[in-house]
């Protein structure tokens, strides 16, 4: 079964952590980040902390105006 995960900020870090080891042990997880946390202390920092697996995908949303971020694609 495939199982996508998607995150963007500190609470979805927190909770994706100990799912996705579970999740990739007998399924196949696809990680997307939407980018909302870009920064190196926002984000990335939780990925290697909380042993998450790195993103398949990085949205890259940033944090402009919500039009912007909505409407990106």
């Amino acid at each position: 079964m495939k199982l996508i995960t998607i995150v963007g900020a500190l609470p979805q870090f927190i909770k994706a952590a100990p799912f996705s080891d579970v999740f990739r042990k007998q399924h196949h997880e696809i990680m997307i980040h939407t980018g909302q946390h870009y920064d190196q202390n926002m984000s990335d920092i939780f990925f290697q902390e909380l042993s998450i697996p790195k993103p398949d995908y990085y949205l890259g949303v940033g944090s402009g105006s919500h039009g912007l971020q909505t409407g990106f694609f």
